[in-house]
């Protein structure tokens, strides 16, 4: 469970880079701070990657399933969170890759669904679980059609969406470890049945010694008929 620091880690820097890129205000402290306004772009390395501030309405790559299915999207993210949550106290005793993995995953996920339910109200533009999700990430890339939607940069991402793809990945790259680990537990678990309905060797034992000291007392030679015994002395009737 330990691997939960990672995906608080990824969380905290999330949601800290989001609120630089937006904005936020304290107003108990009286302090404001800006941020960027919508659509500024701040060249990082030339054009190849750059800060572009955008808030995305649904889902990946910007696609936009509609207000009516908002909820839902919210919805179905904070039940996954939950999943993931449990799924990584089942798999506490895996390969680290694996936990690590869904570490990942699950900090990302964790990162967008804070501005899918939270963000709308904080910043006083939309009820609870309609939030918008920051992206900021702006990454020169092949041009490629998605959604019916063409595209000649890398739709722009933020860190939770860096997390979540990069625990894909490593899903990907260390699948064929992950299946053999789960191959070697099934066989484990076939042995131990086996194991236990086998013949218990212990209790043959105490048996065929038992057996053999009633066969001694029988053909003892201090048993003679008629109730005699011969200590070494014959007896008189």
């Amino acid at each position: 469970m330990k691997v939960l620091y990672l995906s608080f880690i990824i969380v905290i820097f999330d949601q800290v880079t989001k609120l630089i890129v937006k904005g936020f205000s304290i107003p108990f402290l009286n302090f404001n701070y800006d941020g960027m306004y919508i659509g500024q772009t701040i060249p990082v390395i030339g054009d190849f990657f750059r800060f572009t501030f955008i808030e995305n309405p649904g889902m990946a790559f910007g696609y936009d399933p509609g207000s009516a299915f908002k909820f839902w999207v919210t919805l179905f993210s904070l039940l996954a969170s939950i999943g993931l949550i449990i799924y990584i106290y089942i798999i506490r005793d895996k390969s680290l890759s694996l936990r690590i993995a869904i570490a990942l995953i699950l900090g990302g996920a964790i990162g967008n669904l804070i501005d899918r339910m939270f963000y709308g109200v904080i910043f006083d533009y939309a009820p609870l679980f309609y939030g918008r999700v920051v992206d900021f990430l702006d990454v020169d890339f092949f041009d490629f059609t998605l959604f019916g939607k063409s595209y000649n940069r890398w739709p722009i991402f933020n860190v939770a969406d860096a997390a979540v793809t990069s625990g894909v990945l490593i899903l990907i790259l260390f699948y064929r470890k992950h299946q053999r680990e789960e191959d070697e537990l099934s066989a484990e678990s076939k042995v131990v049945p086996e194991k236990l309905t086998g013949t218990d060797t212990s209790a043959n034992s105490v048996n065929t010694i038992n057996n053999f000291t009633d066969d001694l007392a029988a053909d003892s030679p201090d048993s003679l008929p008629d109730g005699k015994t011969n200590n070494g002395k014959e007896i008189q009737d």
